[in-house]
């Protein structure tokens, strides 16, 4: 049998298939990251980030961090930085590093809240970076608990927290990491979350 067609390959891959046509529709799902269960949608959509937010209990403000496995999903965003900055940025992708980089208003005001940054990350999660690529663009995703809630780790955690609320969640295991994404701004070069 080849690999193509092996039964755990070909279930993930339906699995990917699923979550991305639940995010084409509108819908918010859960998915494993490199170190925590995230809630997903489509940045695009203000009905679903609006959902996620309400699901989350976070406030619009905040902004929202924006999650792919392949690099062209950011567009226009990472031209305009430096060769310098490009440069620190490729170092660290793909992988558990967010960056905020000036958006130059490329995003929607309910993904940037009130900041002139977005939050980017190149997830080398092999769900997730499959997902993106499947879905055909970046997704949000944020941890997956209520404000003030512990991230969820688990399945379970994501279940108990939001039951049937959400359109899809599976995807396997995270990543494994203990520590949240490490958070860093391209303009100062300072890390605003330690990783």
């Amino acid at each position: 049998m080849s690999d193509n067609h092996h039964p755990s390959l070909l279930g993930a891959e339906l699995k990917i298939a699923q979550a991305a046509r639940a995010l084409a529709a509108g819908g918010v799902i859960a998915h494993p990251t490199e170190s925590v269960w995230g809630l997903a949608c489509d940045p695009f959509n203000p009905d679903a980030v609006e959902r996620l937010l309400r699901l989350k209990n976070r406030p619009l403000e905040k902004g929202l961090i924006l999650v792919s496995g392949d690099v062209d999903h950011f567009g226009g965003l990472l031209r305009n930085l430096t060769g310098d900055q490009r440069a620190r940025v490729d170092a660290t992708w793909p992988g558990p590093v967010t960056w905020l980089v000036p958006h130059f208003d490329q995003v929607p005001p309910w993904v940037s809240g009130i900041h002139h940054s977005v939050a980017l990350r190149h997830t080398n999660h092999p769900f997730t970076a499959a997902l993106t690529r499947a879905f055909g663009g970046a997704i949000v995703s944020t941890s997956a608990n209520p404000a003030g809630c512990q991230p969820a780790r688990h399945k379970f955690q994501v279940l108990r927290y939001f039951g049937d609320a959400l359109d899809f969640v599976g995807g396997g295991n995270t990543g494994g990491r203990s520590a949240p994404s490490e958070i860093r701004d391209i303009a100062s070069g300072r890390v605003l979350r330690a990783g």
